[in-house]
């Protein structure tokens, strides 16, 4: 079994990077392989709407100048995903956006490529939003026909500066839970 996790976060270590790693630790120890890719910060870029992946048919975005079609691969080859993004104006980084925009796009286009794959997402937040991005990226997994994992709470954790979320024990609780909740439901898919 195999979990790809994507960091929206432009703080490669920051809060983000810790949640994920929480989570991707918890994995690991339960036997499973983990892959984190660091989106944040590069230059992705936004669908264009121009439908050529409804017309190809081949597993890509028409657009080429970025990795996406790489990250749609991982995605395709992973049987869990986590997604994570810090909260920005109550919602997902623009590269998280365009990451779930295109690769939705011609997972749809593609038979739902993501169809019964576990999906995870992982937000920090500085004080507020963060439900919203969360939801966002839920958002995404649901209309993938994709199983989302829950935890004991939301998926949030709370720090503005790097490292700050190693502060907030209730969030790191929640990762580890996530963690345990996702490796349990990958097994049981995989013994169906």
């Amino acid at each position: 079994m195999r979990v790809v996790a994507f960091n929206g976060s432009p703080r490669w270590e920051g809060n983000t990077d810790r949640l994920i790693r929480k989570v991707l630790s918890v994995l690991e120890a339960e036997g499973i392989e983990t892959e984190i890719v660091h989106i944040g910060g590069r230059d992705i870029h936004g669908c264009t709407a121009c439908m050529r992946c409804r017309e190809m048919r081949n597993e890509r975005c028409k657009l080429e100048t970025d990795k996406i079609n790489d990250y749609i691969q991982l995605m395709k080859r992973a049987d869990g995903i986590i997604i994570g993004s810090p909260t920005y104006f109550a919602d997902i980084t623009p590269e998280t956006k365009a990451l779930i925009d295109r690769a939705g796009y011609v997972m749809r286009a593609n038979g739902n490529m993501l169809r019964r794959k576990v999906g995870a997402a992982v937000v920090s937040e500085r004080r507020a939003g963060g439900i919203h991005a969360y939801d966002t990226i839920n958002h995404f997994f649901g209309i993938s026909e994709m199983v989302t994992v829950g935890s004991s709470y939301w998926n949030l954790g709370f720090g503005l500066n790097p490292g700050d979320v190693d502060d907030d024990p209730e969030g790191m609780k929640t990762m580890e839970d996530l963690g345990k909740n996702m490796a349990w439901l990958l097994k049981a898919i995989a013994r169906e």
